[in-house]
């Protein structure tokens, strides 16, 4: 029996490597080992190993806790001296350095269920970046996805969406999906292509040192059919064995219930339903080997909590609020969600991609109108940004193509991509909510009616909107969140139409200031008293620094100058 003694830091990733004594014809398939770590408060973690080539095992091992952790593994083929009963210490100090990854750890759902927050309870504003086919070698290691992370970096971006290896728009070994060592799985299927995630751990691994968390997709949801369950479970279960000890975030599938793109419209209805019945089985799966708690979840069509047959199998709610949807749908879509039980934080994970070529190509204030009317309904919990070139990686010189289904959505480079005006916009929108309380913030449901709420009683008074004739298709503002103290509230317009605000619900005295969310420059201004007791009218000042009529209404009892 070997003994082993490693040194580590919180937090940080620790690999253990284990020869085989014993030649296997199929390691991947024949061998199932795990690794039982104990804490120095004597809590055990199981962990699974993952086949690394040859006869190399490898299990990774991670933790906040400072002090003595001790290992056994545990290996099916207990003859096997090499795999089985392999034991060791760790010994992990603290970490000094600055990034919030390590210093506080991975993130978490908050005590209250409405938002994030990193390990150590430090609340955690999620703002991703779609890189669907980051791991594919159209992004070059290290230039190209260096170079993609400092930019991300730099505008306030902290969770990175990436599939592992089989993904959207494109079928089984399509070669637009290869990395350098081929594709993720041999063109058998007969095992996992240990190569290819070689390759892809640099990325992951740098993508954490730069203190941003990977949403790792594990497939698209039509994958399911095309390498079956069994396939597929172990496939989650590699990832989760590789990755897991990593601050990342699971995502079960892309657009799960999504059949393949040319099923008819018969077999497109059974598909989906199935997909639902086995995605759900591979979610339970996932649970099994997720021994270092990380959040699960998966993409929807529409919605994650509709995706599954339990949502008990999810952390947090994804949305897909559409690309060609209008600024109302995105708001309502928000509102309905935090209204829905169980209660779960709720983020668009697949909103309006911006240069997306659509009719019409969709522009930054889509954008900006996406972000602001679904975060704020939704209360704050986060959003996630895609840019039309870098989700499918497109080069000058080799565009990503067609779809299956023959649409194109467009040939903009990913190095042109990056420097889109809607990214920096979401960092400035990022930068006013992290300057308030947001982690307090609830959201204000629309009702059936349209009539903006919150919680139980109004906000725009009933009859205020029925004596002012205010009732129509679009409510203004279009979303709303305050605090739970009642001391800070931000609302969201997209007109130059004036509203009114019902200060019933605050905390007094309040200043008023407008924000202009292309720049996050703010106006202060006095409020004006309606003839109704407690209730103001306001105005947005002009157009916005882009030329556009959405504005940021915030009520505060501080007076803020700037953000």
């Amino acid at each position: 029996m070997n003994q082993q003694t490693l040194k580590t830091t919180a937090s940080q990733v620790i690999e253990i490597s284990f020869q085989s004594t014993v030649h296997y014809q199929n390691p991947f398939r024949e061998i199932s080992l795990n690794v039982t770590f104990t804490s120095p408060d004597g809590k055990h973690i199981i962990v699974p190993a993952f086949w690394a080539g040859a006869q190399i095992w490898r299990v990774r091992y991670s933790s906040i806790f400072i002090g003595n952790h001790h290992f056994l593994s545990l290996c099916n083929d207990v003859k096997n001296v090499g795999l089985h009963a392999q034991q060791g210490q760790i010994s992990i100090d603290a970490y000094l350095g600055n990034n919030p990854l390590y210093q506080h750890g991975a993130i978490k759902i908050a005590e209250d269920q409405r938002h994030f927050a990193y390990q150590d309870g430090t609340p955690f504003f999620w703002l991703g970046d779609t890189w669907w086919m980051a791991l594919c070698d159209r992004l070059t290691w290290p230039q190209d996805f260096k170079t993609l992370v400092q930019n991300r970096k730099s505008k306030g971006f902290n969770v990175v969406q990436l599939v592992a290896g089989l993904y959207p728009d494109m079928d089984l070994f399509d070669a637009r999906g290869k990395s350098g060592s081929g594709f993720s799985w041999q063109a058998d299927l007969s095992s996992i292509n240990s190569a290819f995630f070689d390759e892809a751990d640099k990325k992951i691994a740098y993508l954490v040192e730069e203190g941003l968390t990977p949403c790792i997709i594990g497939a698209w949801g039509y994958y399911l059919s095309k390498i079956g369950i069994e396939n597929m479970k172990l496939h989650w279960r590699y990832l989760m064995a590789r990755w897991g000890a990593y601050p990342v975030v699971w995502v079960a599938a892309g657009e799960q219930t999504m059949p393949w793109y040319l099923e008819s419209p018969e077999e497109k209805i059974k598909s989906q339903t199935l997909q639902k019945n086995l995605w759900s089985l591979v979610l339970q799966e996932m649970h099994q080997h997720n021994g270092f708690k990380r959040l699960i979840t998966t993409h929807p069509v529409t919605s994650a909590r509709e995706s599954v047959n339990n949502t008990a199998l999810i952390d947090f709610e994804m949305q897909q609020t559409g690309h060609a949807e209008c600024t109302l749908h995105h708001a309502q879509r928000a509102a309905q969600s935090w209204l829905t039980a169980p209660t779960m934080p709720v983020i668009s994970a697949e909103s309006r991609y911006e240069a997306l070529e659509i009719n019409p190509t969709t522009t930054t204030q889509n954008i900006r109108e996406a972000f602001w009317a679904h975060t704020l309904n939704s209360g704050c919990a986060g959003h996630t940004y895609g840019a039309n070139g870098i989700w499918q990686v497109n080069l000058a010189e080799k565009p990503f193509g067609n779809s299956p289904t023959g649409l194109n959505w467009g040939r903009l480079p990913w190095n042109e991509a990056m420097h889109l005006v809607g990214a920096t916009q979401l960092g400035v929108a990022k930068n006013i909510l992290m300057t308030l309380n947001w982690h307090q913030f609830e959201g204000l449901p629309l009702k059936p009616n349209l009539i903006q709420r919150l919680s139980a009683q109004s906000v725009l008074i009933k009859k205020v909107l029925a004596r002012l004739k205010l009732h129509g298709k679009t409510p203004n503002p279009i979303a709303g969140c305050i605090s739970q103290d009642r001391s800070t509230a931000l609302f969201y317009t997209i007109t130059e139409k004036s509203f009114f605000i019902n200060l019933g619900e605050f905390n007094l005295p309040v200043f008023a200031h407008w924000i202009d969310p292309t720049n996050a420059a703010i106006t202060a201004f006095s409020l004006k008293k309606s003839s109704l007791n407690k209730i103001y009218k306001v105005k947005p000042i002009h157009k916005n620094a882009a030329g556009d009529d959405d504005w940021l209404l915030l009520i505060s009892t501080k007076e803020f100058v700037s953000f």
